[in-house]
């Protein structure tokens, strides 16, 4: 994972998550901990499943 990313809905905020293409996902304070691999078709889901639910 090289390229990381906050969402643009964090603005400033130091707590967050960030995802990282490849696709992981990693705690933004905490970035030497690692981060938990996340398939792109699972990931395409929660997305998914998150605009449901929002929306």
């Amino acid at each position: 994972m090289g390229i990381w990313r906050k969402s643009s809905y964090s603005a400033n905020a130091s707590d967050c998550v960030e995802v990282g293409v490849g696709v992981g996902i990693r705690d933004s304070k905490h970035t030497a901990a690692g981060h938990i691999p996340v398939t792109a078709p699972a990931w395409a889901a929660f997305l998914k499943a998150i605009k449901t639910r929002v929306g």
